[in-house]
């Protein structure tokens, strides 16, 4: 059965989607950390991020740097990255604007924003990635 993520990717399921290129895509997590948590993904569903092949592998971490980026100038904070690997099925990358460590930690309680403010939020990271594109 295909992950919530490949279910994103076919447009089987809705997402706040910052970025996309061929192989990868970004879009926002629907129950953040803190304002603005992004995870990106490759196109193709891999259960874990170290099966990838090397070109697919540097290619997602290069596409995280990008959208990382954009990120940080929408936020103005420093992003921290996390691979996890348990929660879905499907090889992903966090990308989590903090201020404190103890923001990076998944037992926190998750933020909950409106479908307007997530929608919003993807809007001004897209337009981020677009003028660095």
């Amino acid at each position: 059965m295909a992950s919530i993520f490949t279910r994103i990717v076919n447009g089987e399921l809705p997402c706040h989607k910052v970025a996309e290129i061929n192989d990868y895509l970004a879009f926002l997590d629907i129950r953040p950390l803190t304002y603005g948590h992004t995870l990106v993904i490759p196109k193709k569903e891999v259960d874990y991020i170290f099966d990838l092949d090397d070109e697919v592998y540097l290619g997602l971490q290069m596409f995280a740097k990008m959208v990382a980026k954009a990120l940080k100038i929408v936020t103005g904070q420093r992003i921290g990255v996390c691979v996890i690997g348990l929660e879905v099925p499907h090889a992903h990358i966090h990308l989590i604007p903090f201020t404190q460590m103890e923001q990076m930690n998944f037992s926190n309680p998750k933020l909950s924003l409106s479908q307007e403010e997530l929608s919003n939020l993807a809007r001004k990271i897209q337009d981020e990635v677009l003028k660095a594109s």
